[in-house]
């Protein structure tokens, strides 16, 4: 196809694409899109795969020791949460330090 056929393509194919409607709030836009066929809102050839985003940028590993049975207990407080240990630990140390700055503040 040369480049004027294209976009010629383009333009015609754009025009027929529906416009997606604004949604007061997800459960509207999740009824919405149970409902729609996606492909007469989007163009998918122009779309392109998706990178890897580094959802945890400002993430930084350390290492700390632990007595043993402190380790076991987080593990077992995370567990019947049944989330990771790490991300229960994350969680307890972020609400201290939410603690200590209160206190700083008062």
């Amino acid at each position: 196809m040369s480049r004027r056929e294209r976009r010629i393509y383009d333009q015609a194919s754009a025009k027929s694409r529906k416009e997606i409607p604004s949604f007061a709030n997800e459960d509207q836009e999740r009824r919405f899109w149970a409902k729609q066929d996606a492909a007469d809102y989007f163009d998918w050839e122009k779309s392109c795969a998706a990178g890897s985003a580094k959802l945890e940028a400002d993430n930084h590993a350390i290492s700390i020791r632990l007595p043993v049975a402190m380790l076991e207990d987080l593990k077992s407080l995370a567990n019947k949460r049944d989330v990771p240990y790490q991300s229960l630990m994350k969680l307890y140390l972020s609400e201290r330090i939410g603690r200590e700055r209160m206190k700083k503040a008062s």
